[in-house]
């Protein structure tokens, strides 16, 4: 199929755009190269998926742009026969310091994208959206029916786009699907990741630092999960019109975290502990049932059991990633 990937060499985008690559489909990856963590981890993504088409007898082609730019969505949605929408403005606490630039992404650029996919012949919009649209818990684990009371303006702006996409699809009878991921996790993950965090710390002789009391609890989703429920969409319509949880359907503690990485690098250390960070959601915690029963969705990783393997892909991949994670925190 012709797949459009917006935001393809971002984390999650850039593991989408290998996958289907590989698979011998032909890809269209958008991207602007956003500098909100170092560049040379997404260039390093646009290599493996090129790689992969190269292998797998498909088609690459990166296109550096915007999702603000609607003349070019317009020209590039109209080449695809589905689309995946990956491309945000990420970050929470940066959207408390300047709430205008995902507004302008998040909200701006996916009503550019729906608006040229309804004039277009497409199979289907996939949209990333994210657990941070639920804010403060009324009863965990959060299903799709919770109430939306996000707490930054970073979920306010995903929420506004997943509520577009429903409605685009009711309205204009767009076939969409808006996927809220849970605090998503693998190689090649964003450096400004705890997990990250902690393994470069504890690997320095340095203890890891917990924000808060490390009581907050994250619903971490491994990246190949992620990317299977989006590959499932690719011909399964049963979910046109929906918004699904796309998580682990398990929780872990901050702390509880940070002692996993500790005790497998460096024993002797004391967790540190640091004033709160803005913003951050105490709890995340996916019912994941409705993905289950529309689409087979079983998520296979447990993050207590992937902290060695990450450990191991770090120490490999140390020489290019550590310098980003060290960048990332150092401007925190």
């Amino acid at each position: 199929m012709r797949v459009l990937v917006t935001g393809g060499a971002g984390f999650v985008g850039g593991n989408l755009a290998e996958s289907l690559a590989r698979e011998g489909h032909d890809v269209t990856v958008l991207d602007n190269l956003d500098p909100y963590y170092d560049t040379g981890i997404k260039e390093r993504a646009v290599d493996a998926a090129a790689a992969a088409a190269e292998s797998g007898g498909g088609a690459y082609e990166f296109v550096e742009g915007d999702v603000r730019n609607a003349a070019l969505v317009e020209d590039l949605v109209g080449d695809a026969e589905i689309v995946y929408h990956q491309a945000a403005q990420a970050g929470v606490r940066t959207s408390v310091d300047d709430p205008q630039k995902p507004n302008e992404i998040n909200v701006g650029g996916t009503l550019n994208l729906l608006d040229a996919a309804r004039n277009a012949d497409i199979e289907r919009v996939v949209l990333a959206s994210s657990s941070s649209v639920y804010g403060k818990p009324e009863y965990l684990p959060y299903d799709e029916s919770h109430p939306t009371t996000p707490v930054s303006p970073y979920g306010v702006s995903k929420l506004a786009a997943d509520q577009y996409a429903r409605v685009y699809h009711e309205v204009y009878g767009l076939p969409t699907v808006s996927l809220r991921y849970f605090t998503v996790y693998g190689p090649r993950m964003r450096p400004n990741m705890a997990i990250s965090n902690f393994v470069s710390r504890c690997l320095n002789g340095r203890p890891p630092v917990v924000y808060g009391d490390g009581s907050q609890t994250r619903d971490f989703t491994y990246v190949d999960d992620v990317v299977d429920v989006n590959r499932a969409l690719l011909r399964d319509g049963s979910a046109d019109g929906e918004i699904l949880n796309v998580g682990s359907a398990d929780t872990i503690t901050i702390r509880t975290l940070a002692e996993l990485v500790r005790d497998e690098l460096a024993p002797d250390l004391e967790i540190e502990y640091a004033e709160a960070r803005e913003a951050d959601a105490e709890h995340t915690h996916a019912d994941v049932g409705k993905a289950t029963e529309l689409l087979g969705y079983e998520p296979s990783t447990d993050v207590r059991e992937w902290v060695r393997k990450f450990v191991d892909w770090y120490r490999s991949n140390r020489e290019w990633y550590e310098p980003l994670v060290l960048d990332a925190y150092s401007n925190n």
